[in-house]
């Protein structure tokens, strides 16, 4: 017969070992999950980098079939106009012309003169007959390099910074193009070296050596797109949550981790994350300075929405916030960013009310009829004026639909002003401002940047200008990063606005009102920020 003491040792080492192995079962489960969750997110990534590029190539591809159609004579004056014209209403391409015996005949930025000398090799051929080239000069701005595509006799050269806007999606990724005429694979973008030489050319995940990998392959283009993290990195994110499930120890602990594991597994999708950072305002503000480029005094600010998911990894708003128009609750995210917005600036609207505001609204905000009574009610309870709160929609959900239009309309009823935003990057057309009546354009980033690079894109901003001066509509200008930029801009007729590095990076309200305050004192202007 055991003795108590006995009996309290043995049943001491049977719950201790009981606790290990719940703590063991319970480690092994949330391993994998967590493998799995990484892989389900690097998989997302790499649909919606695939997303972008094969936008930038079905607009290509249109481009040049419409330029081979053309019955205009080979590199004739009226061809190289008509190829104007459609690199004008372009958004990816930046020249477009015609290639024979690869040597470029005549460009549309370019005309007959000047050109290229040398006679160019495709990087890759697609199945359908078109051919990719990696070397295209001289469209190469800085130490980025610019890719062309050629169908038939035609070319077309993709702007650069589209890629280069890519690196918005913050993940480790390579590109694989697969190359139809030789059968050889090539890896745009930079690998470790243990997956270097590891060719990825079909849709897959899993783990190679010590990191994740997931590849998504385009459905209509030979292109497949990797993302990578490092295994470490991911274990690292986790810690906290693994010690957490590990201690719960024993059989009870292993049973108990399984259901709770399982229901983590159900319940951690990127959807129903985001869906629960917006219910329990989990998500943060931020404010970027809109100047005055004349007297460089902030007359305004953008507000900025950003999370981090439950991960602990930051998700672009590029991701999240059309994940949440695809979805159907985006509506719930506006109202969340207006109601932190007025709240954070309520003083300072009350007390000066030329100081504008600025909000993002979605294409699918535009067409819910709770979308104007929400406006109303978040102003009516912020108590400010509503000419205060500037609304920014996108170009292409502006001209979308009737509904879309009415409600512009009646946003400047209730007394909102309205602006386009990166204005450039959609319809690339003024014709339709006067129709919707709207306050202000924001000039896209893109054409800020090529700015004193030679681009053919920087050929289209006077004209942007003049235009917009000549119907007395203000122009933000997006990523101003440099004096040349904002004294490009500064010469300009009109109202010029700017944003942008050079006057102030993104951050929280109250580092806003400390920078705005300072800038007052500095204009010898008394003003009190909230």
């Amino acid at each position: 017969m055991r003795t108590p003491i006995q009996r309290v040792f043995l049943t001491l080492a049977a719950t201790l070992v009981a606790a290990v192995c719940g703590m063991l079962m319970t480690f092994v489960l949330e391993s994998v999950l967590v493998f799995e969750s990484a892989e389900g997110r690097l998989g997302q990534d790499s649909v919606q980098l695939l997303r972008e590029v094969s936008a930038i190539l079905n607009e290509s591809h249109s481009v040049l079939r419409t330029m081979n159609a053309s019955q205009a004579g080979f590199c004739s004056d009226a061809e190289i106009a008509s190829f104007s014209k459609l690199l004008f209403t372009s958004q990816f391409l930046r020249d477009a012309g015609r290639i024979r015996n690869g040597k470029i005949e005549c460009s549309a930025a370019l005309g007959r003169e000047n050109l290229p000398q040398k006679e160019y090799t495709p990087s890759a051929t697609m199945p359908d007959g078109s051919s990719l080239y990696g070397d295209i000069s001289p469209y190469q701005p800085h130490e980025m390099g610019a890719l062309g595509q050629r169908i038939g006799e035609s070319y077309g050269v993709l702007d650069p910074y589209e890629f280069k806007r890519l690196d918005s999606i913050s993940v480790n990724r390579s590109a694989t193009v697969i190359d139809s005429v030789n059968h050889q694979f090539r890896h745009p973008g930079r690998v470790p070296p243990a997956l270097d030489g590891v060719v990825y050319d079909r849709n897959w995940g899993g783990r190679v050596g010590s990191y994740l990998m997931a590849t998504r392959c385009a459905p209509h283009y030979p292109i497949c797109m990797t993302t990578y993290v490092p295994i470490p990195q991911v274990m690292q994110a986790k810690r906290i949550q693994l010690i957490s499930y590990t201690s719960l120890g024993g059989i009870a602990g292993a049973l108990f981790g399984l259901a709770v594991s399982q229901l983590y597994r159900r319940n951690r999708s990127v959807v129903q994350q985001l869906r629960r950072a917006i219910a329990r305002d989990k998500l943060r503000m931020v404010y970027q300075p809109i100047v005055n480029l004349a007297s460089r005094r902030i007359v305004g600010a953008e507000a900025l929405v950003r999370w981090t998911d439950e991960e602990g990894f930051a998700v672009g708003p590029n991701i999240f916030v059309k994940l949440a128009e695809e979805r159907g609750f985006v509506g719930a995210l506006t109202k969340l960013v207006v109601r932190h917005a007025l709240h954070d600036f309520s003083k300072t609207l009350r007390a000066h009310p030329d100081f504008r505001l600025s909000v993002n609204a979605a294409g699918a905000d535009l067409a819910d009829p709770a979308f104007l009574p929400m406006l109303q009610r978040e102003v009516h309870q912020a108590d400010v004026p509503a000419q205060c709160l500037a609304i920014e929609i996108t170009e292409s959900s502006a001209v979308k639909s009737q509904m879309a239009i009415e409600t512009i309309h009646r946003l400047r009823e209730q007394g909102h002003s309205v602006h386009i935003d990166d204005f450039g990057t959609g319809y690339s057309s003024l014709s339709y401002l006067n129709d919707l009546s709207v306050d202000a354009i924001k000039i896209d980033r893109s054409f800020t940047q090529s700015i004193g690079t030679g681009s053919v894109i920087g050929s289209i901003l006077p004209q942007i200008l003049a235009i917009a001066d000549s119907v007395e509509m203000d122009v933000i200008v997006e990523g101003i990063e440099t004096e040349e930029q904002a004294n490009y801009f500064a010469n300009a007729d009109g109202r010029i606005l700017a944003q942008g590095w050079l006057f102030g990076h993104p951050v929280p309200p109250d580092e806003f009102h400390r920078i705005a305050t300072e800038d007052e004192e500095k204009q010898l202007v008394p003003m009190t920020w909230a």
